[in-house]
């Protein structure tokens, strides 16, 4: 089972990021852009929290709120589950399952390093399980 570092390792670089004062539509506008399904807020190099297409859904679309004119701050998740370097594939899989999120920001300290989504993890564990499959094979034939 491999590691967050490991994982972060296999992703593009960078950190997609918005400030708290920016507006939905911007957070959407950049979800769009880069294809994410969540932004990390970051207030300078502190994460002040986390903003998915779920909180926009359930805290803007659903209550009617203008998407221009409210500020990503009063509609982010602001207690953020976060993970370290050090955890495994299983750890976050555990944790999105029992915390019912999708997205987990990695953080070694204070310092935000990357962010892990259900989708990396499930691609990196159908690739193990591929490959023990091939190694399986090897071993019934060879």
């Amino acid at each position: 089972m491999k590691t967050v570092e490991q994982l972060l390792e296999g992703k593009p670089g960078g950190i997609v990021s918005i400030a708290p004062n920016a507006s939905v539509l911007d957070a959407l506008k950049l979800l769009a852009e880069k294809n994410v399904g969540a932004v990390l807020v970051m207030e300078g190099p502190r994460l002040a929290g986390i903003l998915s297409e779920r909180d926009y859904a359930r805290k803007v679309a659903l209550k009617g709120k203008s998407s221009s004119d409210t500020p990503v701050s009063e509609v982010m998740t602001r207690s953020v589950v976060c993970v370290n370097l050090k955890h495994t594939n299983e750890d976050c899989m555990g944790l999105m399952t029992q915390k019912h999120i999708r997205h987990l920001p990695v953080v070694d300290g204070e310092r935000v390093l990357g962010m892990l989504s259900i989708g990396d993890l499930v691609k990196d564990l159908i690739s193990e399980q591929q490959f023990i499959i091939s190694q399986l094979e090897s071993y019934i034939h060879g």
